[in-house]
């Protein structure tokens, strides 16, 4: 499991509840250890390797935290962005936002192709698409820098 958020304490905690897919399955963690660049976690109630796979690939979420209420009116959160069409200033169309990746200098917001954006370029965002002020060339390897 790859884990994004900044409360890893709280989120992997034994007892901790996430849910998953789009029926929104509950599923309480039994136990979790950081491994490498991800996360080994148990669940209560899913003890065979087939019940396991059946989680594979599906996204998990989490309840909002007391720790997350924020005073930060820029804060952006993962389930904000991942599933929208990110357009940049110019009001191309880059395509739908695949996921969300952790990195030490910016997180990235992964696009298909293997096509990555720091948010730190990101500006905004509605229901349907997240706005990003990308330089030139970014996004199209003909375009000159």
């Amino acid at each position: 499991m790859v884990l994004t958020t900044d409360r890893t304490g709280e989120r992997t905690a034994p007892g901790a509840l996430l849910f998953a897919g789009d029926d929104q399955r509950v599923l309480e963690i039994a136990k979790a250890a950081p491994h490498k660049n991800n996360w080994l976690v148990s669940f209560v109630g899913v003890s065979t390797r087939e019940e396991a796979e059946a989680l594979q690939g599906l996204a998990l979420t989490a309840d909002e935290l007391e720790s997350d209420q924020l005073d930060d009116p820029d804060a952006v959160f993962a389930h904000e962005v991942i599933g929208k069409s990110l357009v940049d200033q110019h009001g191309v169309d880059h395509g739908e936002i695949l996921s969300l990746i952790d990195n030490p200098a910016s997180d990235l917001l992964e696009l298909s192709g293997d096509r990555l954006v720091p948010l730190v370029f990101y500006v905004s965002h509605d229901d349907s698409v997240v706005n990003v002020e990308i330089p030139a060339g970014l996004l199209d390897p003909d375009e000159q820098l």
